[in-house]
């Protein structure tokens, strides 16, 4: 069940012709009809097939790698091992919504003189036939040192830890977790420290009436899409390098392919395929410069894909995390003061979203005097990736938790103590920047007004919880052209990877601006060759920054068919006026003309019409939501039953309601998993143990109820239509919410992740 909640009329919130409509998706019987191509349905004269060897230890020196076995099997083209790879020096590069260094990129395609985790590439091999690939990897000898891996963040910092990098990563001695500021630096496992503070904590707390702090660990957790990562390439002899890839960042798979190459960028194109599923996980690129290298040593195009025990063991969960919080507020409920300290797993490599967690976890709340730690630590587990709202989720798992057991101390209901401490328009965010015009206290005044917040919760052992979240979301460049058919319809054609409906979201922008049916929009999604430079697909970014670029590229093909009308009625440009799908004289209203209309004179009046346009936007709406949950917990058994949960969420204006929704119930669904099933496993050797969907336990539908969605609608001043990015915030609050909803029900407070049964009796007994 969908609500659009009241307080939108009160703000005389616009009403669009498409936007905020239904319509059906263009791709929609390509996908169910089985004719949308993904990565791994490329076909082609002569492709030949690759296999990866990947380590079964998780940190050792590889002394010696020895194919020449392998390479006498029949069958065999060629092997690849990272001294293949070119020389790339240390060197920063942006992946959108992470940064990367690009020597380290290189290594994590394949391990050069070190492996860092189990599943770590060591050397790939292409042949006539996968099976002979397969039995090649077999044939591969690798000698190597075993060394003490280090599996978890506090381990990792500890003054004595095994290092992953003995020379690179340089920073001040730990002690217990807790920096010794007068300590000599020397090398360690804390790639880089962020430090947020404002006001004077001390005196924050000083003035507190009551004071909570709490400590919390989660573990490391898979974005589990559906399909695995796949790439065929193909080399040619004038050295220019096609790739037909599952990815969320065609232009930033062109950029690094040709850096880790030494290629120019200019010769590296780079075709999305359609994606099954990304979430953050697939910005990133394993595959590409692999299968590139192998086909300039056949000859031929190769595909190299991962299997789904690939997929867990070697390509970016989200980190684990070791977290304390410390809130001080005064009895009449004022927040006067935070502390936290914020310590992610990177993996085996340093870029753990630590940004994006502590910029994220104080934005629904006004908060004078803060201090926030993050650290960036790595350990012998595969390289972190974006996962939905990178970093904000784990964050608020340790903060709003604190926030309700204060409230609770207070006798203040939860909602109330949130509002009276929310965040509105002028306030600045932890990292210095005001807000404009946002929802925040329009989405917890919907929550207070809700059905679900204010209907009863009767019988033992249930508890109701809430949670806030918060989203930055990003803007970026995107890039789009529209052709007019002469039937009046257009071609749409954009640089941007459709996971999440954006196709038909974009279109119907376009279209609200052009007078025309969404129907009558075909949406194209471009090659890197096809399309102006589009920013990843990833950071709630796209409906609005692509949908940006197709509005500016529609207003000029207004301004090219005003020139067309003009030349009809033999008139001035200037003197035309476009409103509501019809062109019109201003000197003789008889004059007028549909854009259908006008577009079958098109030919006759100049010839073909179409326009190209970018975007860059410069004011982002942020996004805010807050979450619901009812739960049940077995005392005996400690499994926890999800009774009812509701979604609310300021999407700033719903571009395609359906998609919101899908959005919001998706994210929520993500994050359910996350809060009471969903954990990397790692022996103490750091081999996982659950790298299947068998073992790796994610919610089925009979783990949830059906989720209710309130759409909350202020809109963002950046977008002509007010449209806000959606897709991220909805997995912030979940863990959260749940986590007080079990405080409710059984007075535990949960301060791991996941809160599996066992961990739930561990605190019903320890209770």
């Amino acid at each position: 069940m969908t609500t659009i909640s009241d307080n939108q009329s009160k703000r005389g919130q616009e009403h669009y012709r498409l936007v905020g409509g239904r319509p059906i998706r263009h791709d929609g019987v390509d996908k169910v009809t089985g004719r949308a191509k993904y990565a791994a349905d490329i076909k082609m004269a002569g492709v030949v097939h690759a296999k990866l060897l990947r380590s079964p230890h998780a940190h050792a020196i590889i002394k010696n790698i020895d194919t020449s076995k392998a390479l006498k099997l029949d069958g065999v083209l060629a092997i690849v091992t990272g001294h293949d790879m070119p020389f790339v020096a240390d060197r920063m590069t942006d992946l959108g919504e992470e940064m990367g260094n690009l020597r380290l990129i290189s290594e994590n395609c394949l391990a050069h003189d070190k492996v860092l985790y189990q599943g770590h590439a060591i050397a790939a091999v292409a042949a006539n036939d996968i099976n002979i690939a397969e039995q090649a990897l077999n044939l591969i000898e690798v000698d190597y040192e075993v060394l003490q891996p280090v599996l978890n963040v506090k381990d990792a910092m500890a003054e004595n830890a095994p290092l992953l990098f003995e020379n690179r990563l340089k920073t001040q001695v730990r002690l217990n977790s807790i920096l010794d500021e007068n300590a000599p630096e020397k090398f360690s496992n804390i790639a880089s420290h962020i430090n947020l503070e404002r006001g004077d904590i001390e005196e924050g707390f000083k003035n507190s009436d009551i004071v909570v702090e709490r400590e919390y660990n989660t573990k490391m957790v898979h974005q589990g899409y559906i399909e695995p990562q796949s790439s065929t390439a193909f080399w040619s002899r004038d050295d220019y390098v096609t790739l037909w890839t599952s990815t969320q960042a065609p232009f930033g798979v062109r950029a690094t392919t040709s850096e880790l190459l030494n290629i120019p960028e200019s010769n590296v194109k780079v075709v999305p395929m359609e994606i099954g599923g990304g979430f953050g996980g697939k910005i990133g690129t394993y595959l590409d410069p692999v299968a590139a290298l192998l086909s300039k040593k056949v000859g031929h195009p190769v595909k190299l894909s991962m299997g789904r025990k690939d997929v867990f063991e070697a390509t970016g969960p989200t980190s684990g995390s070791h977290m304390r919080a410390k809130i001080g507020a005064t009895k009449d409920g004022k927040i006067k003061a935070v502390q936290m300290f914020v310590a992610f797993e990177a993996g085996a490599y340093p870029g753990a979203p630590v940004a994006g967690g502590t910029n994220c976890v104080l934005g629904p709340y006004k908060v004078e005097n803060f201090k926030i730690d993050g650290y960036d630590v790595v350990v012998n587990k595969p390289k972190t990736s974006a996962y939905r709202a990178p970093g904000a989720p784990i964050t608020a798992f340790a903060l709003e938790p604190v926030i309700d057991e204060i409230a609770k101390k207070l006798d203040m209901d939860p909602m109330e103590f949130r509002l009276k401490n929310a965040t509105e328009e002028g306030d600045r965010n932890v990292n210095g920047v005001a807000y404009q015009k946002i929802g925040c206290i329009e989405v917890e005044e919907a929550i207070l007004a809700s059905e679900h917040y204010n209907s009863p919760l009767e019988g033992p052992n249930r508890g109701r919880g809430v949670a806030m979240g918060y989203w930055g979301n990003a803007g970026l460049q995107s890039s789009a052209t529209i052709v007019v058919n002469t039937n009046g319809t257009i071609n749409l054609i954009t640089g941007s990877v459709d996971i999440g409906g954006t196709r038909v979201s974009v279109a119907m922008q376009a279209a609200e601006i052009l007078g025309i049916e969404t129907e009558d929009v075909t949406p194209t999604v471009g090659d890197t060759d096809s399309i102006g430079w589009t920013g990843l697909t990833a950071g709630s970014r796209t409906a609005m920054s692509t949908g940006l670029a197709a509005i500016n590229a529609a207003h000029k093909i207004i301004d090219e068919m005003k020139t067309r009308a003009a030349i009809l009625w033999e008139t001035q440009p200037e003197d035309v006026d476009f409103s509501a799908g019809k062109f019109i004289s201003t000197k003789n209203t008889e004059d007028k003309l549909t854009f259908k209309e006008l577009a079958g004179k098109i030919m006759t009046t100049g010839g073909p019409i179409s326009a190209s346009a970018s975007s860059n936007p410069s004011h982002v709406g942020v996004s805010f939501a807050g979450h619901i949950a009812d739960v049940e917990v077995d005392p005996d058994t400690g499994k926890v039953t999800l009774l009812r949960y509701t979604a609310v969420q300021d999407v700033g204006q719903a571009a395609h309601l359906s998609y919101v929704e899908g959005q919001m119930q998706g994210g929520a669904a993500q994050g359910i998993g996350w809060a009471l099933n969903e954990e990397y496993f790692y022996n103490d050797q750091g081999t996982m143990a659950n790298s299947t969907f068998l073992d790796y336990r994610m919610p089925i539908a009979l783990d949830l109820p059906m989720i209710e969605t309130i759409v909350v609608e202020v809109p963002s001043p950046g977008h002509p239509f007010g449209i806000r990015g959606v897709g991220e915030v909805p997995i912030v609050p979940p863990m959260a919410t749940i986590a007080n909803a079990i405080a409710d029900a059984v007075g535990v407070r949960m301060t791991e992740l996941p809160m599996n049964p066992g961990a739930i009796l561990d605190g019903l007994n320890n209770k």
